[in-house]
């Protein structure tokens, strides 16, 4: 049967989103492949499938471009309320999430960050602010979790940084046992910063909303960062505020591009 789905972006992190809420959808890493490839697929960073909540309006699975499943996706979070046409409660290996429609977008609770080494997780007991590790010029990160393990390097500049290069030496180095995502960011001011991310599963991206998250967190936690602060990704620009509670919330636009049918 055809796959019926929809193709979405929030700043250029693009996604195959399908609405799997009224009938089951089977999806798996090989299925998940074939329908990235830009190639020969559809194209995307990352495949979403919205199926039914129990406790929740909707729940969500992501799977990578490469075919791994990960627990948390901030662009494709905002993502949901727009296609659903509402503010949604959202089920995720990472917890339930909350997602208000807000303009273009969406702002999305993403819950609490964690710093311990055994959250991260890392392969045994260390420092996580920052880790006394280093791969080429990129030294001592600050690690946390966001739903999906991150690290955080800040650096003077981030277009200087050979991110492809070091990106993969990292992301599967053996000291974190998931693989971790990569974010190098600059502090322009206490309210503003740049980034860039190596994406765990999908490489170099024009935006990430977990790594965004995870840099504001990691730069709050060093005390380099106000209570709320604009962040401009090569894609667009992400607002993020810290809750009450110390959540994290996250503002930024979501598009909905086309809908289609693949026989994938």
């Amino acid at each position: 049967m055809a796959l019926r789905f929809h193709k979405m972006h929030g700043l250029g992190n693009d996604f195959v989103v399908v609405d799997a809420r009224e009938a089951p959808v089977a999806m798996d890493a090989d299925r998940a492949r074939a329908i990235a490839d830009r190639h020969t697929g559809i194209g995307c960073d990352q495949i979403i499938l919205i199926g039914p909540g129990d406790d929740t309006d909707v729940s969500m699975r992501i799977w990578n471009s490469d075919g791994s499943e990960v627990a948390a996706c901030g662009n494709a979070t905002r993502c949901v309320p727009v296609l659903v046409g509402r503010d949604v409660s959202i089920r995720t290996a990472a917890g339930v999430l909350h997602a208000a429609r807000e303009g273009d977008g969406a702002t999305v609770d993403m819950g609490q960050p964690r710093f311990q080494w055994n959250e991260i997780p890392i392969a045994y007991a260390m420092d996580t602010q920052p880790l006394p590790l280093a791969w080429g010029e990129l030294a001592n990160p600050v690690a946390v979790n966001v739903g999906n393990p991150h690290l955080v390097f800040f650096v003077p500049d981030v277009d200087a940084v050979p991110l492809e290069a070091l990106g993969p030496d990292i992301e599967y180095d053996l000291v974190f046992p998931e693989r971790t995502n990569v974010n190098i960011a600059h502090v322009l001011a206490p309210d503003h910063l740049v980034m860039r991310t190596w994406e765990r599963g999908a490489g170099l991206t024009r935006a990430c909303g977990t790594g965004a998250c995870a840099t504001f967190a990691a730069g709050r936690k060093l005390g380099l960062l106000a209570p709320s602060c604009r962040l401009d990704l090569p894609g667009g620009t992400l607002h993020l505020a810290e809750g009450p509670d110390g959540q994290l919330l996250m503002s930024g636009p979501a598009t909905h591009v086309f809908a289609g049918e693949a026989a994938l």
